[in-house]
């Protein structure tokens, strides 16, 4: 299988800074934001891998994307399937006023949520960064 290093670092290059700036808004109290931008980092490690391999990686459910690794005979495991159930949830409602039937998205969330987002999040960057570097034969 021929891995596309480029493509793959173009995503994973936005991924670490998605979750750094979600790192940045759990410190500043910006509890929606940071499990919005965990989720976010998940997604763009997850493409970029699937772009890596030359898969289209459509979509934003990280749940699905760990789905079209599997398919691909990737083995991901309960753990990162959980983390990813927990980040598609920060999707929208973390964004949206309207996800909630009274009140606005910043109220919903807190220090503890975010820390278990930005968790999940370091989750699934880690096994992208290890299956990437095991498809493409070395480090990246």
């Amino acid at each position: 299988m021929q891995f596309d290093r480029e493509e793959y670092k173009r995503w994973m290059l936005q991924a670490e800074h998605t979750l750094a700036s979600a790192r940045r808004d759990l410190s500043e109290g910006d509890f929606n934001w940071a499990c919005f931008k965990a989720q976010q980092a998940a997604e763009y490690a997850l493409k970029g891998l699937l772009y890596g391999v030359g898969v289209s990686a459509t979509g934003h459910s990280i749940l699905r994307l760990l789905r079209s690794l599997e398919k691909l005979g990737l083995e991901t495991g309960e753990e990162l399937l959980t983390a990813a159930r927990l980040l598609d949830r920060h999707y929208i409602p973390t964004r949206y006023v309207n996800a909630h039937a009274v009140g606005s998205p910043f109220e919903f969330y807190d220090e503890p949520t975010g820390r278990e987002a930005i968790r999940a999040a370091e989750a699934i960057l880690k096994f992208v960064r290890e299956v990437a570097s095991r498809l493409a034969g070395g480090p990246l």
